[in-house]
């Protein structure tokens, strides 16, 4: 009896255990059922809402923001996740935007020393020389004034040089419808014998024999492959006359070019009537502008070999205008960026001068050619200030119809807008940009600000990484130096005509007139050894490679390289050459892009 119990106890275990396994799994079946369900309908929800929410803004890393990009940055301040905005204000520098320091202690000084020879004393009456500039206005301003020097330095009469015609520019005009020819004969009279054009002797035309002189030729360089022509020839005419004269002088020699520079080369008065109508017109809308040289055309960039953040597209075009050069090597845009030769985008040129303390309200005139990409490029400058003016806005098509066929006299206009602007800025290093820096400095020292790309690059790449607040604070970090203060460039150091600082002197104690009488006495004390330091065995008579900045590498450096190669080409394939002689490379437009 008691087994039979036993039985059936096991027996009701088992069908307990078999109904409790049972439900077990019916439970476990029909949760992975709900489970299964809520999965859908989370998924389902998921995809619904990223369907109907609008598209998040995207975030670029590359050094170079298309022009949409910048626009909405600028236009993003509401929304909560961005940390980069860009306000309308410029904030403050705690100084005045508009002036710089000590700018009233240091004015322009330039006169000729008691010792210096005068074309009277020193000028042989058989001697002419000729030149033939090259490239845009202001190369060939370049050009010009170091001409006159080349003249004193071979005692030589010059003749009123010719300007390039068939440049890259193209541009007919000679040199009486650029400047003041009778203005810039009398000024420099004392110094140098000008006149209009080479005499007649024995009834026949005097016929110049022509040559080239290497860049940054010093006068033992001219006293060594010049002269003797000249002494031969008696005329002689020196071709693609531009940077032919060394960068360091004597101080009486680079006084000169001063003189030169800033005082006979004056532009005739229709062009000066009209670039005085423009800064009318700019002053009657605001008080203080700031003048922008804009250079962004496309064959420049292409030429730089730049990445502007164009994607597929930009590498087509520029790539096929870059094959025009057959003698440039691949481009390497992030090397290029790194050493700062890449100008500055619009939109970049716009966050730095709001960095710099400019606000919406500023009034900015543009003087550019051909913008790569037209309205599209200019968008986030326009964006950031909104009250953007050209030549064109500011005249009619009537005022300017007598100088808009010719671009060296709608150059000289826009030079005349940057020069009596409060800020001048500039996106390149170009010679626009250095003639402007120079005389900006000789006369006043006005604000002129150029870009310190090698450091900005960075920020500019970068700076969806940081607050504006962050990015303002490095950006006036990297333009000390840059901004067009007085003596913030090293001496020696500069390209002469950005830096001409034998033509400046300090009054911070003494009145002008009297530094100016200290400077002239410490000329004449100084002459004769400088004109004999010129003059040392140690120089070759060779061409001289002195002087380039760390920051500002010259582009024309590598343009004479390169002309240089094609001629060393020339003469191993057995072409004639003579000499001392340069002949001009077959591809004028390599030296002729960055002129201006």
């Amino acid at each position: 009896m008691k087994k039979k119990r036993e039985n059936t106890t096991t027996i009701s275990g088992f069908i307990i255990g078999a109904t409790i396994l049972r439900r077990y799994r019916r439970l476990h079946r029909h949760l992975f059922q709900l489970i299964s369900v809520f999965s859908a309908c989370l998924l389902l929800f998921l995809v619904s809402f990223s369907l109907l929410a609008p598209p998040p803004i995207r975030r670029h890393h590359h050094h170079h923001l298309s022009t949409s990009n910048d626009a909405m940055e600028i236009a993003s301040d509401s929304d909560q996740e961005t940390v980069f905005r860009v306000p309308a204000s410029g904030g403050s520098l705690g100084r005045d935007l508009w002036s710089s320091r000590q700018s009233g202690s240091y004015v322009g000084c330039s006169n000729a020393s008691g010792n210096f020879m005068t074309s009277d004393a020193k000028t042989n009456p058989n001697r002419y020389l000729l030149i033939a500039t090259s490239g845009g206005l202001n190369q060939q301003r370049t050009g010009i004034t170091d001409a006159v020097v080349a003249a004193y330095i071979l005692n030589a009469t010059l003749v009123v040089p010719k300007l390039d015609q068939k440049s890259f520019w193209q541009d007919s005009s000679d040199f009486a419808e650029i400047f003041d020819v009778d203005q810039f004969i009398s000024f420099l009279s004392k110094d140098v014998k000008i006149i209009k054009e080479l005499p007649v002797k024995g009834g026949k035309a005097m016929t110049p024999h022509s040559m080239r002189v290497p860049r940054k030729c010093t006068p033992k360089c001219y006293l060594n492959r010049v002269l003797p022509v000249l002494n031969k020839r008696h005329v002689v005419q020196l071709s693609k006359f531009d940077y032919r004269l060394s960068n360091k002088l004597s101080k009486h020699l680079q006084k000169l070019r001063c003189r030169v520079n800033y005082h006979a080369l004056k532009f005739t008065d229709s062009i000066l009537d009209m670039g005085e109508k423009l800064v009318e017109g700019m002053r009657k809308k605001s008080k203080h502008f700031i003048a922008l040289h804009l250079r962004y055309e496309p064959d420049m960039l292409a030429f730089s070999g730049c990445d502007f953040g164009g994607g597929e597209k930009e590498r087509e075009e520029l790539g096929k205008i870059r094959k025009r050069w057959k003698t440039l090597h691949a481009s390497n845009p992030d090397k290029v960026r790194r050493n700062g030769r890449c100008p500055l985008t619009p939109g970049e040129v716009g966050l730095m001068l709001r960095a710099l303390g400019f606000g919406s309200d500023v009034h900015l005139y543009v003087a550019s050619g051909e913008v790569y990409g037209g309205e599209e490029t200019l968008a986030p400058l326009k964006e950031l200030f909104p009250n953007f003016h050209t030549k064109d806005t500011i005249a009619s098509k009537e005022e300017l119809a007598t100088f808009a066929s010719f671009s060296s006299r709608m150059a000289a206009l826009d030079f005349i807008v940057c020069d009596e602007s409060d800020v001048f800025v500039t996106n390149n290093n170009g010679n626009m940009a250095r003639m402007l820096a120079g005389r900006r400095r000789y006369f006043g020292h006005k604000p002129t600000i150029r870009p310190n790309a090698k450091k900005l690059y960075k920020l500019f790449m970068n700076r969806n990484n940081m607050t504006w607040e962050e990015f303002t604070s490095r950006v006036r970090t990297h333009q000390i130096g840059f901004m067009g203060e007085p003596r913030e460039i090293k001496p020696g150091r500069g390209e002469f005509h950005e830096n001409p600082e034998a033509c400046i002197c300090d009054t911070s104690d003494k009145s002008p007139k009297e530094a100016s009488q200290q400077n002239q006495s410490e000329d004449s004390y100084k002459m004769d050894d400088n004109y004999k330091e010129d003059n040392k065995t140690r120089d070759s008579g060779d061409a001289t490679d002195e002087q380039v900045p760390e920051d500002e590498q010259d582009w024309f450096d590598y343009l004479d390289n390169e002309a240089m190669l094609g001629e060393k080409r020339r003469q191993h394939n057995g072409a004639d050459s003579e000499p001392g002689i340069l002949s001009k490379p077959d591809q004028p437009e390599l030296e002729e892009l960055f002129s201006d």
